[in-house]
């Protein structure tokens, strides 16, 4: 395996790991309400938002590290994209 390739390996997972992320904290979130219960018959709905709002905060961190790795490895790709073009035109050493 080449270095590109492991190199793009590497990015694709990375953004197959985000996305899963992603959409997992997009399929919990769904089921949030933006409400007020101020009634005491509906405790049981305040305490499951209050679960699903709790997961979706733990989530938020991880995601947000993925992401920035993933841009970071795009941003390192493409430099390593332009250092290699800038070779093959010999316009630097």
């Amino acid at each position: 395996m080449t270095q590109i390739q492991i190199m793009w390996a590497c990015w694709g997972v990375l953004v197959l790991i985000t996305f899963g992320i992603y959409l997992y904290r997009g399929r919990l979130s769904r089921d949030e309400d933006d409400e007020i219960f101020l009634g005491e018959g509906f405790e049981h709905e305040r305490a499951a938002q209050a679960e699903i709002a709790a997961k979706v905060a733990k989530i938020e961190p991880v995601l947000r590290i993925f992401i920035w790795l993933t841009v970071a490895v795009t941003v390192l790709f493409i430099g390593y994209w332009l250092y290699d073009m800038l070779l093959s035109l010999h316009l630097i050493g």
